[in-house]
């Protein structure tokens, strides 16, 4: 049988290969490495803050449905950028520094957003703190630097494993903050936590010695990242997969919340929050995926999610008649979503494992630019026409993306056919 699995990997020339790692004698306790798994949820979380929120901050700032979008799709616009422009810094930069810089900036950010005055400033805090938010990954990769090559896997999964709860609870979390104490409390809160954050990376992280070989300019990463992209196609298809399904996932969440608000359901910030837990079972898939893909299995992996996907919005478009149908929708589509990410990723950084952050980083761009898309899809539909309207975009991007899977298995599983061409 056919499968995903990448034969070696195309040569990479030694001046594209990531600087060696300096922290001699550093020991990654297990305090420090639950550190930078809060330190990642606590950054990311911030993206995904506004979701069940969006109805409460157009009325206090009088903003039109079109607009409201738009706040959550100018945080994914900046957190693009940030994935393109400032992750690959962390090749050529003292990391530690890197990480207290882009926190204590994300604080202004975070501030300016919680007394915003008008929809003007408010939108404008929203991009800088997408943008700063990809501090993220910088965390990831300097986890990953300073383990041990025999427990490098176990300390990238735990440290994502922050991640995911990030993601997972931000709703959650914002929406009871916000039925307590305004949505303003949210990011104020969230200020006060990264700046706590800051002050304790400064003092437990260490240094990276050495200045990076002038290969390594920032310039030359950037270029890098395009060029990647550019001469391999299974990049590009893996990228292609990962913008339609975070669009279909971006039009489910940044959509649910208006309908949820509105009769017959009329629920609370805190309930609209609470539905980003039905999402923890998208944590199962992720580990499913994982082993499916170890076994060569990775091309199957992804048509069976993308069918799952597909066929996740028909209990959606149930939303107002029943929220059993909400639950069982969110759970397939999470699913879904979550198998497809992990095993893009998985393909892509054995693609070229020495380019693996910047590979990492542009696929991420196309995650941003889907959710961006998603974000203003939802609302300016659902003010258009419905929800109705809503689960009929998100089912045909779905059905998109499975199409693309079906058209391109040569692609998907020989990856190999382009060395040639590198």
């Amino acid at each position: 049988m056919a499968t995903d699995r990448a034969p070696a990997p195309p040569p990479v020339s030694a001046r594209d290969t990531p600087r060696a790692e300096a922290a001699p004698g550093y020991v990654l306790s297990r305090g420090v490495l639950l550190l930078f798994a809060v330190a990642c949820g606590t950054s990311v979380a911030n993206v995904y803050f506004a979701q069940p929120l969006l109805v409460t901050v157009g009325q206090d700032l009088a903003m039109s449905p079109a607009l409201v979008g738009s706040v959550v799709t100018l945080t994914h616009v900046g957190y693009g950028l940030g994935l393109f422009f400032l992750v690959p810094l962390g090749d050529v930069a003292d990391r530690r520094r890197l990480v207290v810089v882009q926190l204590l900036l994300l604080v202004t950010a975070l501030a300016a957003i919680a007394v915003a005055p008008t929809a003007g400033v408010l939108l404008a805090g929203m991009v800088a703190m997408g943008l700063l938010a990809v501090v993220t990954q910088t965390l990831v990769a300097f986890a990953a630097s300073l383990a041990p090559p025999a427990q490098r896997g176990r300390v990238v999964g735990l440290v994502t494993s922050g991640v995911v709860s990030g993601i997972l609870l931000a709703r959650t979390a914002s929406g009871a903050m916000a039925d307590l104490a305004g949505w303003r409390s949210v990011y104020l809160a969230s200020a006060v936590l990264t700046a706590l954050l800051a002050l304790v990376l400064h003092r437990v992280l260490p240094r990276h010695a050495g200045a990076p070989p002038a290969a390594l300019r920032y310039g030359r990463l950037l270029r890098s990242t395009v060029t990647l992209f550019a001469r391999e196609r299974l990049l590009r298809l893996r990228a292609a997969l990962g913008l339609l399904i975070f669009t279909a996932f971006s039009t489910l969440w940044s959509g649910v919340a208006l309908p949820l608000s509105e009769a017959p359901h009329s629920l609370s910030h805190t309930a609209i929050g609470a539905w980003g837990l039905v999402g923890v079972v998208g944590a199962l898939a992720a580990t499913v995926a994982g082993r499916l893909n170890d076994r060569g299995l990775a091309r199957w992996t992804t048509g069976a999610a993308l069918a799952l996907l597909a066929v996740s919005w028909l209990p959606l478009a149930h939303t107002r008649d029943s929220l059993w149908a909400l639950a069982v929708g969110v759970v397939l589509l999470d699913l879904a979503v979550q198998a497809v990410h992990v095993t893009n990723q998985t393909l892509i950084h054995a693609r070229h494992p020495t380019a693996g952050s910047r590979l990492i980083g542009g696929y991420m761009v196309f995650y941003s630019i889907g959710s961006a898309t998603g974000a203003i899809a939802a609302t300016t539909l659902y003010a258009a026409a419905g929800w109705g309207a809503v689960c009929a975009f998100g089912a045909t991007v779905s059905c998109l993306a499975l199409a693309l899977w079906a058209l391109t298995r040569e692609d998907a599983r020989s990856p190999a056919t382009e060395e040639g061409d590198a």
